[in-house]
């Protein structure tokens, strides 16, 4: 639905994107993510036509974004991360407007203005100046807007701006209902709301793609071994030493007098069920026996660590490209 191809943006000696390359399926909800400054809002300015790239080309439903504008612009909603709503208008005079530029009109625009104030809970603030609403409401609208002419694809830029923690959740419910029926690139430095609502994550830094997958592979990729919580409550003075003892354990972390380990095992070993039969066997008093994973949050600071030096050209970002194109789009170990 959406297929991006080596797309470069230069602003004279400055490039903001350099060879750019990703797609999105039919359907499918994809984070895209980076620090300030990698590239995010550039690739959203040209995938909604606002600007042309350098070189490269992209493609939305088929249509060329520098050559069929109009076509891509027709079958897009986009939400920029500031919502474009006038605030003189209401919600309905303005969902009215944006519908009628949709080229709306008549009984499905009636219907389709009713299908997304309700949907986004408007209703109570419809005949209400947008100018009056809160930013939360006003954030509701810039959905709405989005949304009202049912494209097959949307481009959303941290969506979820100035809302409230129920208001998040209704949101994130809502995009993650759309996955299936549109195609969803959801731009965002909240790392939960990816994990949460997305199937698959671009990190983008310095301008560049650096990893390309789903959350579970990519903590899986940058894993280097398992990691297990371990909590007892009578801990004897050599747990340590006996825990190492364990077949696969590779080492040994904790406070022994608190009666908190962190065991490290060899990556794809599950060591649990050995560890608590050696603590329920021995009296240890066993409290809590839990696999950690490496959190989206801990893959995205790993791999944009370096941003600085991942500049596009340097050595680095070169290297680092390489690898991430051997892997199959997967993360460079």
């Amino acid at each position: 639905m959406i297929d991006v191809q080596q797309i470069t943006k230069r602003y004279g000696q400055h490039t903001a994107i350099d060879r750019v390359t990703f797609s999105v399926a039919k359907g499918e909800v994809l984070a895209f993510l980076g620090p300030n400054g990698a590239g995010k809002t550039t690739t959203m300015r040209i995938l909604t036509c606002f600007m042309p790239p350098t070189e490269g080309r992209a493609t939305v439903a088929g249509y060329d974004c520098l050559e069929q504008s109009m076509d891509v612009k027709r079958r897009i909603g986009y939400l920029p991360e500031t919502p474009p709503v006038y605030q003189e208008l209401t919600v309905q005079e303005y969902l009215r407007f944006v519908g009628r530029l949709r080229g709306l009109a008549g009984a499905v625009l009636t219907t389709a203005m009713s299908r997304e104030i309700e949907r986004l809970g408007l209703g109570s603030v419809q005949h209400r100046l947008i100018g009056n609403l809160s930013r939360g409401y006003r954030q509701r609208v810039g959905l709405a807007q989005a949304l009202i002419h049912d494209p097959p694809v949307l481009i959303l830029d941290e969506p979820t701006v100035g809302l409230d923690p129920k208001q998040i959740i209704e949101i994130r419910e809502l995009i993650k209902s759309l996955a299936g029926s549109h195609s969803v690139i959801l731009s965002t430095h909240i790392l939960p709301e990816a994990t949460a609502v997305c199937q698959r994550v671009v990190i983008i830094s310095g301008g560049r793609i650096v990893a390309e997958d789903t959350p579970d592979r990519l903590s899986t990729r940058l894993r280097h071994s398992e990691k297990i919580a371990l909590t007892l409550t009578r801990p004897p003075g050599d747990v340590e030493a006996r825990l190492r003892q364990v077949d696969g354990v590779l080492d040994v972390h904790g406070n022994g007098p608190a009666g908190h380990f962190l065991l490290e095992s060899h990556l794809g070993k599950d060591i649990r069920e050995d560890i608590a039969r050696l603590a329920v066997t021995n009296n240890w008093g066993l409290i809590e026996l839990k696999l950690i994973s490496m959190t989206l949050e801990d893959v995205f600071l790993k791999l944009t660590r370096h941003e600085e030096e991942l500049t596009p050209g340097s050595d680095a970002a070169a290297g680092l490209a390489s690898a991430v194109n051997e892997n199959n789009m997967g993360v460079p170990s």
